[in-house]
């Protein structure tokens, strides 16, 4: 099981790892499909998490998440956590997990490693907490 701090962005569909949901925005259609963000986090991080379809229903604020063979991506210059289409996405608990909100791997800005392009390295740091769910003071 991967902490979400040490995952990397790399389009490949193997992040296997365990969040809660701490915030979710409201369900939008993108075409035919429906499509949510939330603002998941483990121990070490928090990241965007978008959701699709019936994952948008499925889960809420304070469900903990198992994701198998996920994937980081980019949308719109945003790094993002999704099941997508090879992934799973599955409710095992409520509540009970520790969590940080930074670093958020969402605000942060990554580049190609000089090195490896298949890799990716941060470049800068956007913000240190979520800019689409601003913490609450």
């Amino acid at each position: 099981m991967q902490s979400l701090k040490d995952i990397v962005p790399a389009a490949l569909n193997n992040i296997n790892t365990k969040f809660i949901v701490v915030d979710k925005g409201r369900i939008a259609l993108e075409g035919q499909q429906k499509m949510c963000l939330a603002l998941v986090a483990d121990e070490t991080a928090a990241v965007h998490f978008q959701m699709w379809g019936d994952e948008c229903d499925a889960f809420e604020p304070g469900d903990i998440i198992r994701l198998e063979n996920g994937i980081f991506s980019y949308n719109r210059n945003n790094l993002l956590l999704r099941a997508g289409k090879r992934g799973k996405a599955e409710k095992v608990g409520e509540f009970t997990i520790a969590y940080v909100e930074t670093p958020n791997m969402s605000e942060i800005r990554w580049a190609p490693d000089p090195s490896n392009s298949k890799i990716y390295v941060p470049e800068a740091v956007i913000s240190p907490f979520s800019q689409v769910f601003p913490p609450v003071n």
